[in-house]
């Protein structure tokens, strides 16, 4: 199947484009009409990957400039956890859009990877890391994801030291042709993560899944990187 190119978010207008982030990594496949997708059974089934388009990344750097909330400063995510899965795990190679205007996807299934395209975890947006739910050897890093719920914790590590905490909101199935990806990679303003993977059946012609499980976050702390050496050696003391 041919994927479409997601719709120009110039025709949005002036306040669609207040609306959007800023910078954009790594699950799996996401096939439709304005949608983003991401290959779900690894690098052995490659599929075509549709992305936002290069006009819709530099749109997204126009954040309002009153809103004043909980964020961070610009900083590289090194590792994500998620307490109610058992799961802390460094992030792989950052992601980014191939020669052909698709989203790279992590070259393996054990490390979920970050869009740079997007806002890093933290800052004001919607930062997006994806990840891989299985191969044909056994269950991915996201192979869980789906058993999330509301109130459940996520935690991202940053390259200077401080920890962006997360709160889910809502944890949701999409049919590939239905991606929302406009709200996805779409901010009102505050600081939020969304994670992906795919999921729901699994098409053994395609070989890849029907579906996309996506977790919405939204920022409810930062652990400033003084703060948790404290804390850590407090406990250990």
């Amino acid at each position: 199947m041919k994927p479409s190119p997601i719709a120009d978010p110039a025709r949005a207008g002036s306040k669609r484009r207040s609306k959007l982030w800023l910078s954009v990594p790594a699950v799996l496949l996401l096939v439709g009409a304005g949608t983003l997708a991401l290959g779900l059974r690894g690098s052995n089934h490659p599929l075509p990957r549709p992305a936002p388009s290069v006009a819709a990344l530099k749109a997204a750097v126009a954040i309002p400039a009153t809103v004043t909330a909980l964020s961070t400063i610009r900083s590289v995510p090194v590792s994500l956890q998620i307490p109610a899965l058992g799961l802390s795990v460094p992030l792989g190679p950052t992601l980014g859009l191939n020669l052909d205007g698709t989203v790279q996807v992590p070259t393996g299934t054990a490390q979920p990877g970050w869009f740079r395209l997007g806002p890093t975890p933290g800052q004001i947006g919607s930062s997006v890391i994806l990840g891989h739910v299985d191969s044909y050897q056994g269950p991915g890093v996201f192979f869980l994801l789906r058993t999330l719920a509301s109130g459940d914790q996520v935690d991202v590590t940053l390259t200077d030291g401080d920890v962006a905490q997360f709160t889910v909101t809502s944890v949701a199935m999409y049919s590939k042709p239905q991606f929302p990806a406009q709200r996805i990679y779409t901010s009102d303003g505050a600081s939020a993560l969304q994670l992906v993977t795919c999921g729901g059946m699994f098409d053994q012609a395609t070989g890849s899944y029907l579906s996309n499980i996506v977790v919405f976050t939204s920022l409810t702390a930062v652990v400033p990187a003084p703060a948790l050496a404290s804390h850590l050696m407090h406990i250990s003391g």
